[in-house]
């Protein structure tokens, strides 16, 4: 298909709805172009891999690797992001998580299959890569506790002690937050609940002095988590209420 020349300014929402992956996949390897030769192939092998692990996954109307597209370009363009590591875990961050038998290839025994996985993306793009997507990995949650209470308490603690992992996991949550006028069905209500007391833990980690971001980035950041708390409160506001 065709693809405008203007597609480095448009809005990664406008671009989704227009032009759907293709045009998400364009205006990543304009963004990935800014880097050097070595840098380039490193997030174009990224890039593949999460193509192929998650070839068959959706994300309610849209494969699901427009998603991982999106974070990734987020923090190239509007995070400004230079650490090719943290592109790589934020084009990856989901696949431990989602694939990890896949992304292991062969699990030894005896080795939970998500250990194998981190290990061999350590294997493929190093040791800090494999550690930062651990960091934003989801634990296996407790069926006896509330779920969206592990996930707080997870996203807490595991990004305190990992400032770039913060930096993903804010993207993640911009692209889950601001984008959830674009999710439809139940999961519109479960997203909100879900996620709105995360947004005081999120602006919290935002201002902490090691957060590796500019002011201008933070400043920006605080805008969309305010536009992601208006949404889930419109949406919260509106349900009934007896759910």
């Amino acid at each position: 298909m065709d693809l405008p020349t203007h597609l480095g300014s448009m809005p990664m929402h406008a671009i989704t709805e227009i032009h759907g992956e293709s045009g998400l996949l364009e205006r990543f390897r304009l963004e990935a172009d800014r880097f050097e030769p070595g840098a380039r192939r490193r997030l174009t092998a990224a890039l593949e891999l999460a193509a192929e692990l998650h070839r068959a996954d959706r994300r309610v109307r849209e494969p699901y690797l427009n998603h991982l597209l999106r974070v990734a370009i987020r923090l190239m363009h509007h995070y400004q992001v230079r650490d090719v590591d943290v592109i790589v875990a934020g084009l990856l961050h989901d696949a431990v998580e989602d694939h990890p038998a896949e992304l292991a290839g062969v699990v030894p025994a005896g080795t939970a299959p998500r250990d194998a996985a981190l290990a061999a993306l350590a294997n493929r793009f190093g040791d800090r890569v494999a550690r930062l997507v651990a960091a934003v990995t989801n634990p296996e949650y407790d069926p006896e506790r509330d779920r969206h209470q592990q996930y707080r308490e997870h996203v807490a603690a595991s990004l305190d002690r990992e400032p770039w992992a913060r930096v993903i996991k804010l993207s993640d949550f911009t692209d889950n937050g601001v984008g959830i006028i674009h999710t439809v069905g139940p999961k519109v209500l479960s997203s909100a609940m879900k996620y709105r007391p995360l947004v005081p833990v999120f602006r919290e980690l935002v201002a902490r002095p090691d957060t590796p971001l500019s002011e201008p980035v933070k400043q920006h950041i605080y805008e969309q988590l305010d536009l992601a708390e208006e949404r889930f409160s419109a949406i919260l506001d509106e349900a009934p209420s007896d759910r």
